[in-house]
């Protein structure tokens, strides 16, 4: 998490976009429809009243193990409003959410447990970018016990925090005041010059991003750069995919190939573009990989899916798939 200056931010957003290009993403008609269709929920969980989970819960109520996103350092829950939409027009249950203001690990694991049983779900799928995946991880961990997590989707994600060579500071984040800590984050935003689309994506971002509270920030930044790593013999027997950008990915190649080594037998989405956020600007693709990421779920109880949206020649090759591996 490199520190950046108010010049180079500037410096950046103008070399990615003119001023006709800005705000692209928030006046499209696809986030108005978004905004005006699906509501908001906040809930609260935890006796302080202060913590309040904020989400978009759409699709059939009926299913039990739905598939939860979870935003980066800077995103919200609107950030993955083209996969709640795509997704429950085919018939998923989506729910996007972003998180209250948690300092450890172990605040976010009881909390998110918490929610989880609120909305009556025992398990889940989980789709986490950045934070969102190694929190996401760490829940599996925590839970493995009883477990919560069905399967995982990490989208330029990572499993060990010393990455970010942060772990120093990550105590000292609470102190900053609000503009350093988007500075210290508008610093990973890629730089130079990318095609329209990941332009708008960076700043619907950026948008979200001045959107957070200093607390908002600085508990974030506390958890992705604390000292902290997944162990990965706890979480061995979970179906994972791991999904991942060639190009403009603040992610460096060690955290990457970090990742493939911790899940060998991960099913592996590659994108060539799409930088950090590929799911605003590489919707098409990411929602395609998530779809066959949860069709191997299909026709058992952990679908995400309305059973009416799957046709009968797929469940029964999901019916003897199952039984096949059953039967090694």
């Amino acid at each position: 998490m490199r520190p950046t200056s108010i010049a180079e931010v500037n410096a950046t957003v103008n070399d990615i976009q003119t001023k006709n290009d800005m705000e692209e993403i928030r006046i499209s008609p696809d986030y108005n429809w978004f905004r005006s269709t699906v509501p908001l929920k906040k809930i609260i969980v935890d006796d302080d009243d202060s913590k309040v989970w904020s989400l978009y819960d759409a699709g059939p109520k009926s299913i039990r193990c739905p598939i939860i996103f979870l935003p980066p350092v800077s995103g919200t829950a609107e950030v993955f409003f083209q996969q709640v939409l795509a997704l429950t027009g085919w018939g998923y249950r989506v729910i996007s959410l972003q998180y209250p203001v948690y300092w450890d690990l172990l605040e976010f694991c009881e909390g998110f447990r918490k929610l989880l049983d609120h909305l009556q779900l025992d398990k889940v799928h989980l789709f986490g970018a950045s934070l969102g995946g190694f929190l996401a991880q760490k829940f599996a961990e925590w839970t493995h016990k009883s477990p919560r997590v069905h399967s995982l989707i990490l989208c330029n994600s990572f499993s060990d925090t010393s990455i970010f060579n942060q772990t120093w500071t990550a105590n000292s984040f609470w102190l900053m005041p609000a503009f350093m800590l988007k500075k210290i984050v508008l610093g990973n935003f890629a730089k130079g010059p990318v095609d329209p689309k990941m332009a708008d994506a960076i700043d619907f971002m950026v948008d979200r991003l001045e959107s957070l509270h200093q607390s908002d920030l600085a508990s974030r930044l506390t958890l992705n750069c604390q000292n902290s790593y997944v162990e990965p013999h706890k979480i061995k027997d979970l179906a994972v995919t791991i999904m991942d950008v060639f190009d403009q990915s603040a992610l460096s190649h060690e955290a990457k190939e970090e990742m493939y080594k911790l899940y060998p037998n991960a099913r592996r989405a590659h994108l060539k573009t799409g930088g950090n956020f590929p799911y605003l600007c590489r919707s098409a693709e990411v929602n395609l990989y998530i779809q066959i990421h949860l069709r191997q779920f299909h026709g058992t109880r952990y679908a995400a899916i309305n059973p009416a949206m799957v046709s009968a020649e797929e469940l029964e090759v999901q019916k003897s798939n199952l039984m096949n591996s059953e039967d090694d």
